[in-house]
Order: C-alpha cells, then sequence, then structure tokens
C-alpha cells in the first residue's frame, strides 16, 4: 500500500471506531497485530494483545464498560515512511465509576502492512501530578 492507503485507513478505523462500528475496525486488524497500550494505562495488563479478539476483550470492552461514554477527538494524522501512521488525538469519557468527565492526549504508532494494522502502540501525556 501506497503511505496515503495507510493514512486513509487508518482515517476509516477510527471512523468506524467513532461510529461504534467495532466488528469493521477487528476486521481491518491482522490476524497476528501485536498491540501495546501505555505502560501507564489501566489496560497495559495484557500487553501485548496478538489478536482481533484479545484486542476486543483487553481492550475495547473494557473501555466501554467503564466509561459512560469514550470520544476520539481532534485526530491529526502523520505518515512515517512506508509502513507507519502516527495519530495525534484526544479520549474525552466519562468513568461510571465516579462519574468524573476528562480529556487525555495521547500518540498511536500504527504499522501498516498487505493492507491491514499489524501492530499498534499508544503514548499517553501525563498530565500535572
Amino acid at each position: 500500500m501506497s503511505t496515503s492507503s495507510n493514512t486513509a485507513l487508518i482515517d476509516t478505523l477510527y471512523t468506524h471506531f467513532g461510529k461504534g462500528e467495532v466488528p469493521e475496525v477487528l476486521a481491518m486488524m491482522d490476524p497476528n497485530i501485536i498491540w501495546n497500550e501505555a505502560s501507564s494505562s489501566t489496560y497495559s495488563d495484557g500487553n501485548p494483545y496478538t489478536s482481533p479478539e484479545a484486542v476486543l476483550n483487553g481492550v475495547f470492552g473494557r473501555i466501554m464498560g467503564d466509561n459512560e461514554y469514550f470520544l476520539l477527538e481532534n485526530i491529526q494524522l502523520t505518515t512515517l515512511g512506508s509502513d507507519k501512521v502516527l495519530a495525534k488525538l484526544n479520549y474525552s469519557g466519562k468513568l461510571k465509576s465516579t462519574g468524573e468527565a476528562y480529556i487525555t492526549h495521547v500518540v498511536h504508532e500504527w504499522t501498516i502492512g498487505d493492507g491491514k494494522v499489524k501492530a499498534f502502540q499508544q503514548y499517553i501525556g501525563l498530565g500535572k501530578q
């Protein structure tokens, strides 16, 4: 795939996720995907997730269970080389357990091969302590 096709793939993935079309997101993943949540993330306990089903159960399902709402906002995509796309974005959500609303700044590094997502790495910026 060309670099513009890789960027379009990730843009489409975010569009599907934003619409709640999780099966479409999972279909865009390689069966042997290597998915890593940021080490500071609650969901990093299963790193690396090594299949779309593992990502569904270990990450997506838990996010939806933990939040009243969860949105991806202000997505900016940048091509990195021939097989990587970098996404800078915000998560906004509201925790069910506390009712606390939040906004988190994150970076996603996507690796693409043969028209599928081969790898994902999340980076989270920590706020003031």
